[in-house]
């Protein structure tokens, strides 16, 4: 049952990428926190964040997570990684409760070294997979490292 959600989960995160204005890949990180371990929860979506910045070129201490808490235009549990200068895009991220535990899903602009990524993400102790968002079919999207 788990393999056939985690598939549909990376499906789900392709679709999303399909197209849009800027071509994006996704990082599907698999935590093992349930919904009483949000403060564990947001600091891996910090960490992973200031990774993402690296790979896409920004230095890390040079962005921020913008939480749209009071934005009606996000969803509670959605955020995004901007740079200070002037708030340009570097990541968003849904924390999705599934199945007990929250995966997060990050969306980045496709030209970050999404191998490089997501060697640093597993090397920080993460389960991640990328998706990458020029594949044909979902099944074609997983990043093999």
């Amino acid at each position: 049952m788990a393999e056939i959600l985690d598939s549909e989960l990376r499906r789900r995160t392709w679709k999303l990428l399909q197209p849009g204005e800027i071509e994006l890949d996704g990082l599907v990180v698999q935590t093992e926190f349930d919904g009483s371990q949000e403060p564990e929860m947001h600091q891996a979506t910090v960490e992973v964040g200031e990774l993402i910045a690296e790979y896409t070129g920004y230095e890390p201490r040079d962005t921020f997570v913008y939480s749209g808490t009071d934005d009606s235009e996000f969803a509670s549990n959605q955020h995004q990684g901007l740079t200070l200068d002037d708030e340009s895009f570097v990541w968003e991220c849904q924390q999705l409760l599934r199945d007990g535990s929250f995966d997060i899903v990050f969306y980045f602009e496709a030209e970050a070294d999404s191998t490089g990524l997501l060697d640093a993400v597993r090397a920080a102790g993460y389960d991640a997979t990328v998706i990458r968002g020029d594949a044909e079919e979902p099944d074609d999207a997983v990043l093999d490292v």
